[in-house]
């Protein structure tokens, strides 16, 4: 497995150390000096050779996001809660006041969670939350009116450059995401190419529909001619379908990372002069599904080429096991997009919250069950399958990108600290973002 890495050249060490703890993976480094060398830097790295996976900060990703190859597993990397409060930790061990102070980068909810949590004054502390199209001299900008107001013996900041350009003007703390945390962030990227190669290797159903029922053969015959599938299990399949059975590395690759499809039916033969033709609004589709099984992969399968007739055009959907609907893909078809049942614009929302489809979509429908009520970081990691600590960062990702609003907290134990409640807000997100659309 080959792991690529945008860092900041200066911050190398610290992403090598939190490497360190793994095996069977090699790395392929970009090591920028500026921020103006992301691109050209990312570029490289992605036409050096094939990578598995890649692993980003917030900046370079939003300065590369157009570069990344569609369907290459990407973790954005970024500072923690806990990494803002061993900046402040430091700063009170310089004998610095905590407040007043100016901070990049982190939102505005972290910010104000760790305030709360080591009882400083949140009237004294200004923030600048990160934006894809924030300049550093933006960043110093903000710092130095700050400065200008307060007189504020320091600031702690995100982003590579800032204390140089303060030029001494006050003390700059660095709040950089320690090696645990991209340790963190780094296991869950080779545990998610490793699920993707797994997934790779398992069989998927594909089901064709002609536009008139007696092109099966002619079109069972085309699909048999398609490279992709001479060693595919191929069948007629009901009244006007072929079905055909592969890996799914198979369809993925014959579909461009689901994108487009082949029309091998546009070839087949007419209907003869004495068959009975569907009606001219019956077009002709295709539906992928991948499933535990041949069968639930098939019944899957199903219901995508039952949601590419509703579009009323040739077309093609992909419906997987654990809820994400990819679609629609065609000849011509538009870029990729993934939908959560009528929702569009899962892809974007998962980029920014550093997740993928899948996991974003498996949280959508969490919150469908959960109607509105708040969820602990421990129960969202039982619904998932993943441990408490995974659980507890998780929730703050989503905090960080709008998905998950505080709700109060919960004490089921008569000691320890109360538990934070959150509720999850992607529904009304995606609904935001058909709308803007």
């Amino acid at each position: 497995m080959r792991i690529g890495l945008v860092v900041q050249a200066g911050h190398r060490e610290r992403f090598a150390e939190a490497a360190r703890t793994l095996t069977g993976v090699s790395f392929a480094w970009a090591a920028y000096e500026r921020e103006e060398h992301i691109r050209d830097d990312v570029r490289d790295l992605l036409a050096a050779g094939e990578l598995d996976g890649l692993l980003l900060g917030l900046v370079p990703f939003a300065r590369a996001r157009d570069l990344i190859p569609a369907g290459l597993p990407t973790a954005v990397t970024r500072s923690a809660a806990l990494d803002l409060a061993l900046a402040w930790a430091r700063a009170r061990g310089n004998g610095w006041p905590a407040t007043p102070v100016s901070i990049d980068t982190f939102t505005d909810e972290t910010v104000s969670e760790v305030a709360i949590a080591l009882g400083l004054d949140r009237s004294a502390i200004a923030t600048l939350p990160f934006a894809p199209d924030q300049s550093i001299a933006e960043v110093v900008e903000f710092h130095r009116a700050h400065l200008g107001r307060t007189g504020a013996r320091y600031a702690i900041s995100v982003r590579t450059g800032v204390a140089a350009a303060l030029d001494g003007q006050a003390a700059v703390l660095h709040a950089l995401a320690t090696p645990g945390t991209i340790r963190a962030d780094l296991h869950e990227l080779v545990l998610r190419v490793r699920r993707r190669r797994a997934d790779e290797q398992r069989f998927a159903a594909a089901v064709f529909r002609t536009p008139a029922s007696s092109t099966r053969s002619a079109l069972r015959r085309a699909l048999l001619e398609l490279p992709e599938l001479a060693d595919a299990w191929v069948e007629e399949h009901g009244d006007r379908g072929v079905v055909a059975f592969a890996p799914a590395a198979v369809f993925e690759t014959m579909t461009q990372h689901w994108i487009t499809t082949p029309m091998p039916w546009h070839g087949a033969a007419p209907a003869s002069a004495g068959a009975e033709a569907d009606g001219p609004d019956t077009p002709a589709v295709a539906g992928f599904g991948i499933g535990p099984s041949a069968r639930r992969s098939v019944a899957l399968a199903e219901q995508a080429a039952d949601r590419a007739e509703q579009d009323g055009a040739p077309a093609a959907y992909l419906i997987t096991d654990d809820g994400v609907m990819i679609g629609p893909m065609g000849a011509a078809g538009p870029a990729l997009a993934y939908t959560y049942r009528q929702h569009g614009g899962l892809e974007s929302l998962a980029g920014r919250a550093g997740l993928s489809p899948a996991t974003l979509s498996r949280l959508a429908a969490l919150e469908r069950s959960l109607a509105g009520r708040p969820i602990s970081p421990g129960e969202l990691a039982a619904a998932l399958g993943i441990t408490d600590p995974s659980g507890r960062r998780l929730i703050r990702k989503l905090a960080e990108a709008g998905l998950a609003v505080p709700e109060g907290s919960t004490q089921p134990y008569h000691k320890g600290r109360p538990t934070r409640l959150h509720r999850l807000a992607i529904g009304s997100a995606l609904a935001a973002g058909g709308a803007a659309g």
